[in-house]
């Protein structure tokens, strides 16, 4: 395995970003089997636009203005729909019991739809992994199967440690209203700037 691939994955992975801040709040939110599901859920998100980078889709994305601004605009709708859902008393940082029950499974529906709704990551694919197949590699597509799946799982340890280390500190910022009041209006804040983030990318 090249470790240029693995280090550049690992620093992708580990920056900051909509599944990052998805995972932590379900975390401190649900606890840390939920943070597991939502991490589970982003990693399979990355199955559709690794499949796109494979398959070629990702190009056609990529010449595809209206394509483009189709989905990214679904994922800026999605953002800012997980900001209100967020900030509201009873969302996401919720952790009162008649919602702490919301199933492992929506869990990583959202999650799934979190970064399903980011077109950037298929080009991101589209260019990152073909990079680090070989000059002459009689099964590219293998490869490139090989490397998204070493992605994937350093995807779902590192979002399942960010996952563990909130959970650590859930227990006292569930003590304290004012926390969680910041708490919310941070995570809203993120969601929403990712969201504006994602409305003035282009491809």
């Amino acid at each position: 395995m090249d470790p240029a691939f693995l280090i550049t994955a690992l620093v992708v992975v580990a920056s900051p970003g909509t599944g990052v801040i998805y995972t932590l709040a379900v975390a401190l939110g649900r606890g840390a089997a939920a943070s597991v599901s939502a991490s589970f859920g982003c990693t399979l998100g990355i199955v559709p636009h690794m499949a796109a980078a494979i398959l070629g889709l990702a190009a056609l994305m990529h010449t595809s203005a209206v394509l483009f601004q189709i989905v990214k605009f679904a994922g800026v709708a999605y953002l800012l729909w997980m900001a209100w859902n967020t900030l509201k008393e009873k969302g996401m940082l919720s952790a009162e019991p008649e919602r702490a029950r919301l199933s492992h499974g929506a869990i990583i529906r959202r999650g799934v739809l979190t970064n399903i709704l980011n077109p950037k990551l298929s080009i991101f694919f589209l260019a990152f992994l073909p990079q680090f197949v070989p000059v002459g590699d009689p099964a590219p597509t293998l490869t490139m199967l090989w490397l998204g799946f070493i992605f994937m799982v350093m995807t779902f340890v590192v979002f399942v440690i960010y996952g563990q280390c909130a959970a650590l500190v859930r227990g006292k910022v569930l003590g304290s209203r004012t926390a969680m009041a910041w708490l919310r209006r941070s995570f809203a804040a993120a969601f929403a700037l990712l969201g504006l983030r994602l409305a003035f990318t282009t491809r």
